[in-house]
């Protein structure tokens, strides 16, 4: 096994957009070909598009694009934008007087940490479509829909640090399995080698970590008003041969990676979700490519939190570490 960069499996397509006063962006994988499709959404407040026809017992097969936002529900608006663009290439699903192309979409809360009348728009989405012609870096960090993320928010803004965009990806003989993730969660992001906290909610004058999980215990009636803006959201790509229960099935499976990273994952006050692409070029084993799911996306969270910077006045894992 071998580690290679996300852009690197077959037939798909990375670009990124953001806008620094906004201080949010979006992220999207484009497969013109189609993939195979699936999603598993296990937070409690999603922001989603396109969910639904990714039920194995709905009609379309394959998606076109899978788009990760920033500015909460206003950020599903980018989505129009890779629809545009995606006409414009005449890729989509044949319904004789047009091609419709199917786009999925997932969006996080960032709306706290820059102007929150800026958010990502159909000219957004469809700059960050332009952008993927010609990208073809492993830029990780503050980048696309990672811009304003932000992480350990379980006592408000206050105490968030610096969250971010990670990718990671491996190769197994000709299988290829990536991730990328957007990492915006409520509470703490942990090194699951020892479970030490690495970036979550902090202590601004003694720079000590102050645990979201031990939080919770300590006021296990009720939250002291939890900060609702949250939410991690990621795709995993593979150029392996799946239907869509199959893709449902690596989404699920890659949700490991998130409870392995994140403490406490899945809660009430994030929306996390996780799409899978499958571009259906080489035979591999569902159960193998789930488990290398979820090992992707583990070492992506990890990259965001180390690869961010600092961004108004919201420290980093790097800067915190100085």
């Amino acid at each position: 096994m071998k580690e290679i960069k996300f852009t690197d499996i077959d037939n798909i397509r990375l670009g990124h957009a953001q806008n620094e006063e906004g201080c949010t962006g979006c992220s999207v994988v484009i497969c013109e070909e189609g993939a195979t499709g699936g999603v598993d959404v296990r937070g409690g407040a999603p922001g989603t598009r396109e969910t639904d026809l990714l039920d194995p017992s709905e009609m379309i097969e394959k998606i076109h694009a899978v788009i990760l936002s920033g500015g909460s529900a206003f950020g599903l608006d980018a989505s129009s934008g890779v629809m545009k663009y995606l006409e414009e290439k005449e890729v989509g699903f044949d319904v004789k007087v047009a091609k419709v192309p199917i786009v999925c979409s997932a969006v996080l809360f960032d709306l706290a940490f820059g102007d929150p009348t800026i958010r990502p728009n159909k000219e957004m989405g469809y700059k960050a479509c332009l952008n993927s012609e010609a990208y073809n870096g492993d830029i990780n960090g503050n980048i696309g829909a990672g811009y304003g993320a932000t992480v350990g928010k379980i006592l408000g803004p206050q105490t968030a640090m610096k969250g971010g965009l990670g990718t990671y990806a491996v190769q197994v003989g000709d299988l290829k399995v990536g991730a990328i993730v957007a990492v915006n969660c409520l509470g703490d992001v942990v090194d699951p080698k020892n479970l030490e906290i690495i970036a979550g909610a902090l202590n601004k004058e003694t720079n000590e970590f102050l645990n979201s999980e031990e939080i919770l215990i300590n006021n296990i009636k009720t939250p002291s008003d939890p900060f609702k803006g949250n939410t991690t959201i990621g795709l995993i790509v593979t150029n392996a041969k799946f239907t869509k229960a199959q893709a449902k099935k690596i989404s699920s499976m890659a949700h490991n990676g998130f409870a392995r990273t994140m403490r406490p994952a899945h809660t009430m006050f994030d929306g996390d979700t996780i799409f899978t692409m499958a571009t259906n070029k080489v035979e591999a084993d569902v159960t193998t490519v789930g488990m290398l799911a979820a090992n992707v996306m583990e070492k992506a969270i990890l990259r965001a939190i180390k690869e961010a910077n600092t961004l108004n006045g919201v420290i980093s894992f790097n800067d915190l570490k100085k």
